[in-house]
């Protein structure tokens, strides 16, 4: 019963550790999301290893850090959004429509560039010391991304955005997907 326990413990400290990335969206990689990990605790309970009502916990608690960190995702990219649409005094529809139709943020803001870079610079500094204040980033860490971030931040606002994701690169021929959700993260890191 020990070893049940302490195995059921492992299993679910590394289903969650992997949860953000590879355990939360495991597949076959055949389209399958999420088979890949049912099969492995599937064997588990087969084995004795496991029982069905810690496999049922481990995948609840699996499908929590998935709509979590969605959740997070969306608010990170709506806050990113706002900054954007603030500095320059447009709305988010305007934004999306330019943005789709290729213009980069250096364009859209015109004049506004630098106040834009200095938003969004802004921005991204405040959640780097959120992140080191939660104990997820080393002050050492914060301050090399801190000592990068203008130039990242200046080389993001003036790349073309492009359409979503396609064969080149990560998101097409265009470049990453745009800031209204159809690209990579929340447009800082």
């Amino acid at each position: 019963m020990k070893k049940k326990l302490i195995a059921a413990s492992v299993v679910a400290g590394l289903a969650l550790t992997l949860g953000g990335a590879a355990g939360a969206s495991a597949h076959d990689r055949m389209g399958e999301k999420g088979q890949g990990l049912t099969s492995i605790l599937t064997g588990l309970v087969s084995k004795g290893t496991l029982t069905q009502t810690q496999v049922d916990a481990i995948t609840k608690a699996l499908t929590d850090a998935r709509g979590a960190a969605k959740a997070a995702h969306d608010a990170a990219r709506a806050e990113h959004i706002k900054v954007i649409t603030d500095t320059l005094g447009i709305d988010a529809a305007t934004l999306k429509s330019r943005l789709g139709a290729g213009d980069s943020l250096a364009t859209i803001a015109g004049a506004k560039k630098d106040a834009l870079i200095t938003a969004l610079v802004a921005l991204e500094t405040k959640r780097i010391d959120a992140a080191v204040t939660a104990g997820k980033l080393t002050a050492e860490r914060a301050t090399e991304m801190k000592s990068k971030l203008k130039d990242f931040v200046t080389k993001m606002v003036e790349r073309k955005q492009g359409m979503g994701k396609g064969p080149k690169g990560i998101g097409g021929p265009k470049g990453p997907g745009d800031f209204m959700g159809k690209g990579h993260g929340r447009g800082g890191h």
